[in-house]
């Protein structure tokens, strides 16, 4: 969870760093993320909305530029399906294109079927392959000032 909670708030605050990125099953607004995991942090929705929008990715899915794929079990009882459909509404409200959802309707927060997993592997190979590849060699390495 927290990998992909990371995914999108990079993704999305500060978007030239990643060409793309895969968030599965990701918690999109702490508020309604239900686990006393949460209030140990934030404390409750109710007392701290400030540190709750700040500390949540839908708030800031405005700053998407690389491409961006969702995967979520809709029956998962941990991080709830309906996160990643409000994200997904709110990227359609701001007119962003380089996003897709995709749902698995019969698995939980882990898989148990190996056809779904081997769907979302092949879904983030697919990302990973079209949206890097095309970025090989535009940009040097990353401490290269050109110097050879």
């Amino acid at each position: 969870m927290d990998s992909d909670f990371i995914t999108l708030m990079v993704m999305f605050t500060q978007p030239e760093v990643f060409a793309a990125g895969a968030a599965l099953r990701p918690v999109t607004d702490w508020t309604h993320y239900n686990h006393p995991y949460t209030a140990n942090i934030l404390n409750l929705p109710q007392n701290d909305k400030e540190v709750y929008k700040k500390s949540s990715p839908i708030y800031f899915a405005e700053g998407l530029k690389g491409a961006l794929l969702i995967c979520h079990r809709m029956v998962d009882v941990n991080v709830h399906y309906q996160d990643s459909v409000r994200l997904a509404e709110r990227l359609i409200e701001l007119r962003k294109e380089n996003w897709e959802l995709a749902s698995y309707p019969v698995e939980d927060h882990g898989f148990e079927r190996e056809t779904s997993r081997a769907d979302e592997y092949k879904r983030i190979l697919k990302l990973f392959t079209v949206n890097l590849q095309q970025n090989v060699g535009t940009q040097p390495a990353r401490g290269n000032k050109g110097n050879k």
